[in-house]
């Protein structure tokens, strides 16, 4: 690799947008919400897509759920297309573009930002707000701005790695604090608080984010599926007899095993000539601590004169989770240092 900042390279999006004009009004008087009422004592359960309006294999499980007829044998379920203002934008031939409108709606789960009103994705997250209030257990549909294996996104409460662990797939379950620059929807009100919080707030609610894979990848969709079907029945909307036969194939071999990648810290750009020294592509175990993975350089003089900050491993068997410079920028993060364990 030259020492000159790279520029990402063009990935092709095989996966087309789904057309969800027929699902777009939602039951509810909220734009794209849908919720169905079993009558029965029950889990209410949320399954959300399009928090991101170029993450299209949510979009298209969310399509499915609907025109499969899925109605919960007990509790409620809640589907929701959320971003719908930026999903209006998309383009694949620059789908970055169509991430979001104003800002990323999955770093403003915070009451005072969502009450502020300000920009399109703050009045969007205001009017799903009540929703994600009502759900005891949440499923959020997310895809990658680069190629990679599917993770599951659990946050720090151990009943999150439970249900993961649970599900029994996808293969990596990445543990993480929480993101810098601000609250994902995942972690927001009592799906943030830790296990056995005071006065039993956090009760039996659970909280998923799922990277299903590339953006434009058709197995995304495939991925997204599986994921909502198993959630179903692991959160007792359906069992697992209805699931099969109103879903007939969402279901995907189990993993034959799961892996903990508990992140320890961020790598963060000081502006867009971050580089790496390899096209990273995710879950690379590097076997030593100290080797250099990447240049941080400030200025676009650092970078062709090959100088930079290296970026080094920091521990024997440090994992890369989710390597991309596609949105490099200073304050952006694109690595995150992981350590693996038998989940």
């Amino acid at each position: 690799m030259t020492a000159a900042a790279a520029a990402p390279t063009p990935l092709h999006f095989a996966l087309p947008a789904p057309d969800i004009a027929a699902w777009r009004a939602g039951n509810t008087g909220t734009e794209g919400v849908w919720q169905f009422e079993s009558g029965r004592p029950g889990r209410h359960v949320m399954i959300s897509a399009l928090v991101h309006g170029n993450e299209l294999c949510g979009a298209w499980a969310l399509k499915g759920l609907l025109e499969s007829g899925v109605r919960p044998q007990a509790g409620t379920l809640t589907l929701a297309f959320c971003n719908l203002a930026a999903f209006d934008r998309f383009d694949a031939a620059n789908h970055d573009a169509s991430r979001f409108v104003d800002q990323d709606m999955n770093r403003q789960w915070s009451d005072d930002r969502i009450d502020a009103g300000d920009t399109q994705e703050r009045r969007r997250a205001a009017a799903l707000r009540p929703f994600v209030q009502q759900a005891d257990w949440l499923l959020d549909l997310h895809s990658m701005h680069e190629p990679c294996a599917p993770l599951s996104l659990t946050g720090m409460p151990p009943r999150n790695r439970a249900l993961a662990r649970t599900l029994g797939a996808p293969a990596h379950v990445v543990i993480d604090a929480g993101h810098k620059d601000g609250t994902r929807m995942r972690d927001y009100g009592r799906f943030g608080l830790p296990d056995g919080a005071a006065g039993g707030e956090a009760g039996d609610a659970c909280s998923l984010l799922i990277e299903c894979g590339f953006h434009g990848d058709p197995a995304s969709r495939g991925v997204a599926q599986d994921q909502c079907a198993r959630f179903l029945v692991a959160a007792g909307t359906l069992d697992a007899a209805e699931a099969e036969r109103l879903l007939p194939g969402w279901r995907l071999p189990d993993a034959p095993e799961q892996w903990a990648l508990e992140v320890t810290g961020p790598v963060v750009a000081q502006s867009e000539h971050f580089r790496f020294t390899e096209p990273f592509t995710g879950l690379e175990v590097i076997a030593r601590a100290g080797t250099a993975i990447g240049w941080n350089a400030a200025s676009a003089a650092e970078a062709q004169s090959g100088g930079g900050e290296p970026v080094t491993t920091p521990y024997d068997d440090c994992v890369l989770v989710m390597p991309s410079t596609r949105q490099a920028r200073a304050g952006v993060t694109v690595v995150r240092f992981a350590r693996r364990s038998p989940l």
